[in-house]
């Protein structure tokens, strides 16, 4: 019997990785004053600019890690009455929301290079305001302005939280909790390696895949196993894609890119597409150590040393439950 096991995860995830529901009830709170400021102010000002404002990022789906202190507010533009170009769209729509919540002082709404943050003094908790031009397309579908090209990049808020929440309703509990395990993981990466990359969007990308293709999510430590042996025997090699939204004859050819992971709202946006291979090579070999961190523990006969193992993966704080 391997001497950790998926209970030890269980504890670990409920001690040091998930956000705790008091939590998110707090700041989910802070972040309805805000949004419903805005919707008031669509509501009752004609000509405001704005059209609608929709909670988005990881907490919104369910996916988000503790000790995160920002969240995502998507707030959907008039395309024709607001700058197409970054910053001026960016300060454009803080002018929006200082109308909105004129109560704040000037340095808790500041403009940044791709969203405006609302920063909550007391809590301290930020929440970044994401403009999206809407051109009056359904499905809330919008477009994101890139603030080094100024390319318009076409997205859906809602449809990226329709697919998240319809495969965790299909994979209830195991499926989110495994996508916060390798968050975390990314985030130790991260910490070692400065050129690590391995973006959030991805990662749930990457576990949808794997669980639509009938990947057993019960078991926590051979799923994560499973997890860093897809990406290690060639995972990224091939498309990986999804048709919840749009057919797979709209799907485009696999191309040269080093990873190529399709945003299932637009098949034209491949959410790896600035990893260069050094970045995919990072993964992989980051991927590798955590398999044979994995694998290795599962034969340790001392506990102390599983432990140690399993910390290459997910950090010195991991620690075997009592």
């Amino acid at each position: 019997m391997p001497q950790i096991e998926h209970r030890d995860l269980v504890a670990f995830a409920d001690d040091k990785v998930n956000l705790k529901k008091t939590e998110v009830d707090d700041q989910r709170a802070q972040v309805n004053r805000l949004r419903d400021r805005i919707v008031d102010k669509i509501g009752a000002t004609p000509g405001y600019g704005l059209v609608k404002c929709l909670h988005a990022g990881s907490v919104a789906k369910g996916t988000a890690l503790r000790n995160v202190h920002d969240r995502d507010l998507a707030v959907y533009v008039k395309s024709e009455q607001a700058p197409h170009e970054t910053p001026a769209l960016v300060h454009w729509v803080r002018d929006r929301v200082v109308e909105a919540y004129p109560v704040l002082r000037a340095d808790q709404i500041v403009a940044n290079t791709n969203c405006v943050t609302v920063t909550f003094v007391a809590s301290g908790l930020e929440v970044d305001v994401v403009p999206v031009l809407y051109k009056g397309e359904p499905h809330d579908v919008g477009y994101l302005v890139n603030k080094e090209s100024g390319l318009q990049l076409k997205t859906s808020v809602r449809q990226h939280l329709d697919f998240i929440r319809g495969r965790k309703k299909a994979h209830p509990k195991h499926l989110a909790q495994l996508i916060r395990y390798t968050k975390w993981w990314a985030r130790q990466q991260a910490r070692r390696d400065g050129e690590f990359k391995c973006k959030s969007f991805m990662l749930e990308l990457l576990w949808v895949h794997l669980a639509d293709r009938g990947l057993a999510l019960d078991d926590y430590v051979l799923a994560l196993e499973s997890f860093f042996a897809f990406i290690v025997n060639g995972g990224l090699d091939g498309q990986i894609a999804f048709t919840d939204f749009h057919p797979a004859s709209e799907l485009p050819g696999r191309g040269n890119a080093p990873i190529q992971v399709l945003d299932p709202a637009n098949f034209d946006n491949n959410v790896a597409k600035y990893y260069e291979e050094r970045h995919r090579d990072r993964l992989i070999a980051a991927a590798q150590e955590a398999f044979d961190a994995i694998s290795t523990a599962y034969y340790e006969p001392a506990k102390g040393q599983s432990v140690e193992l399993w910390q290459k993966v997910l950090g010195t704080s991991f620690k075997a439950s009592a």
